[in-house]
């Protein structure tokens, strides 16, 4: 079995190559990745050819679905499975992109049984076994002018990785050495304290939007690990072991090398 995924990789890789004059021009602007090693981008450029070949992009509302499009995407969401590898994405096939935020109507049902409709305007979404939906206007912000703390790509596809077992609830499949318990202490005190400074409106470095839910608590603190280490690192140095120990990568190490 593991001989037959070996090939498979080496054909697609050699049947379906991303033109090398494209992937550098647009890899050599993405801020997110210039602190990787050569040998990380040389693996980061197969499993993001490995990606774009495993999924489908599709664009609405006249998107058009380009090959920077799906660079831009692929290269970011395949940055947090560096070392995890693709079939931590596995069990959904769509990517859907919109040219700019997009509008979602949602009903809620409340205590007493009624039940409201309301609008939401999003520049990401994701799906259980559906697809990673995404505002094409946000991606390229995001990637050419990145902002400490945010990244579209790198929060929806956390959902994704949090989805894994079953739910969205900041619980991810963790490795088998990695005890259960370590994580949700750490995890756990960290957002607890977010959601106390939000309520008496003390705003810290990290972004609010994060005590929303532990779902959206771990979407954005994996936006921090990857876009700005130093920060989560200094704030929740004990989530950031754990997103470390993870991910299996160091970003505020590679950022002292750079």
């Amino acid at each position: 079995m593991r001989a037959f995924k070996r090939y498979q990789r080496l054909r697609i890789l050699r049947q379906h190559p991303l033109p090398d004059a494209q992937w550098r021009q647009i890899s050599d602007r993405l801020t997110l990745l210039q602190r990787l090693s050569a040998g990380e981008k040389a693996e980061l450029r197969e499993l993001a050819t490995l990606f774009i070949h495993a999924k489908r992009f599709t664009g609405v509302q006249g998107m058009e679905i380009t090959l920077e499009v799906q660079i831009l995407v692929a290269a970011q969401a395949c940055l947090e499975i560096l070392r995890l590898g693709l079939d931590a994405y596995a069990g959904w096939t769509e990517i859907v992109i919109y040219p700019g935020a997009f509008r979602v109507r949602r009903e809620h049902m409340d205590e007493a049984g009624l039940v409201s409709t309301d609008d939401h305007v999003l520049s990401g979404e994701s799906w259980g076994q559906g697809p990673v939906i995404l505002s094409w206007e946000e991606v390229l912000r995001d990637s050419y002018s990145p902002r400490p703390g945010y990244n579209v790509v790198i929060h929806e596809f956390a959902h994704k990785l949090d989805m894994l077992n079953g739910r969205a609830n900041g619980m991810p499949p963790l490795h088998p050495e990695m005890p259960i318990e370590a994580w949700t202490q750490a995890l756990s005190q960290a957002y607890e304290e977010l959601l106390q400074r939000v309520r008496h409106h003390h705003p810290g470095p990290i972004n609010a939007y994060a005590a929303t839910n532990p779902a959206e608590f771990f979407a954005v603190i994996c936006e921090y690990f990857f876009t700005a280490p130093e920060v989560l690192h200094q704030e929740c140095p004990r989530v950031y072991d754990q997103l470390e120990a993870y991910f299996l990568q160091n970003p505020l190490q590679r950022s002292a090398h750079a």
